[in-house]
């Protein structure tokens, strides 16, 4: 049995949660700074850097107070070390490591990316429910949809993953988020567009759904965005040899902003599900079908993404797992799941591990 500490900073939620055996959450506090942000329409990485130093201590005692235990119950301390905001991950890495030194316990660094493809498996204490199997999970078509990253996997088992694709531009919530602040939606945009696309007809516009080469698995989102862009603010015009718009969306009417949503929304999604049937072809095709997919990421939550993804899975009579809402968005439960399978083979780090602003893979 194993329960292991989990830090989480790497952009501008400061977690912590204990969990137990890599799957049994007793704990997931997350002090969200979306309040801070909202008033720049975006993360401010200094602001959220400084947050997160006045954060992180009270996170961790709430955190242990909710699962009822000690510090000296804990049989390691795990953190999100990469990739994200550096400032905001160095908070998080200098806390674990300061845990780790006055505790006498193991020091494990854990790569944020990855750690939303585990967030699927993961079960809350008061809600238990029957583990996964690996041989019923594994090997897994993984889809990692976030503000900084959309890519997807072969996942072999939780820490053998290759990346088939990923963004050669935007990143699928950045994408959503840039829409939304089209739109004049407030901070976070992803949720707030979601909510305002379920008034639209989304059929109202025909917004590009990116393809790149016919066997590419990777994603592009910039061309969407423009298109966005165009149909909200109309043609930029040159004036005096400075290009403006002409239009922002207060010319728009409520149901128009809503058409824009919905339709954006559909082509957004319909990028990822392409992807996805084309990654269940290729690998039929080479006699390697998948058992399950398994996805990650803030944009999980996503209300349209779930309905089609589920569509998709039963009509390609495979399994899908989706995190729990409390588990899609930036999280340390799942940093702690994790690292659990790295414990349990005595793979750990000592005081040199760094915070890294990139994902190796």
């Amino acid at each position: 049995m194993t329960l292991i500490l989990g830090l989480e900073t790497s952009c501008d939620e400061t977690a912590c949660a204990l969990v137990r055996d890599g799957r049994e959450a007793l704990s997931n506090i997350i002090a969200s700074q979306h309040d801070l942000h909202a008033e720049y329409g975006g993360v401010v990485p200094e602001i959220a850097s400084r947050a997160h130093v006045e954060r992180i201590l009270p996170v961790v005692r709430e955190s242990l107070r909710a699962a009822g235990v000690g510090l000296r119950d804990v049989d390691a301390i795990a953190v999100g070390h990469r990739p994200g905001l550096i400032g905001a991950l160095l908070v998080g890495v200098a806390g674990a490591k300061a845990l780790a030194l006055a505790l006498g316990k193991p020091l494990i660094g854990v790569d944020h990316v990855h750690a939303h493809l585990y967030a699927p498996l993961l079960t809350d204490a008061s809600k238990p429910r029957a583990p996964v199997s690996a041989e019923a999970l594994y090997p897994a078509l993984g889809l990692v949809v976030s503000g900084g990253h959309t890519a997807l996997y072969r996942c072999d088992g939780p820490r053998t993953l290759t990346r088939l694709g990923s963004t050669i531009d935007d990143a699928v919530g950045e994408a959503f988020d840039k829409a939304a602040a089209m739109l004049g939606l407030p901070h976070p945009g992803g949720p707030n567009l979601d909510k305002l696309a379920r008034d639209g007809n989304d059929r109202a516009h025909d917004f590009p759904v990116s393809r790149l080469a016919p066997d590419s698995l990777d994603f592009s989102y910039s061309g969407l965005k423009t298109s966005v862009l165009y149909c909200v603010r109309g043609a930029p015009v040159r004036d005096g040899g400075v290009t403006r718009f002409e239009r922002d969306h207060t010319h728009l009417s409520a149901q128009a902003r809503a058409d824009i949503a919905a339709s954006f929304q559909r082509a957004a999604v319909r990028a990822v599900t392409l992807k996805i049937e084309r990654a269940l072809d290729a690998a039929s095709e080479r006699g390697h079908a998948y058992r399950s997919i398994i996805v990650g990421g803030g944009v999980s939550a996503n209300s349209r993404l779930r309905t089609d993804l589920a569509r998709l899975a039963e009509r390609r009579a495979v399994d899908l797992h989706l995190p729990a809402m409390a588990y899609c968005l930036d999280n340390a439960a799942m940093i702690a799941g994790l690292a659990h399978h790295r414990l349990i083979n005595a793979d750990t780090d000592d005081l040199t591990l760094r915070a890294e602003p990139t994902t190796t893979a």
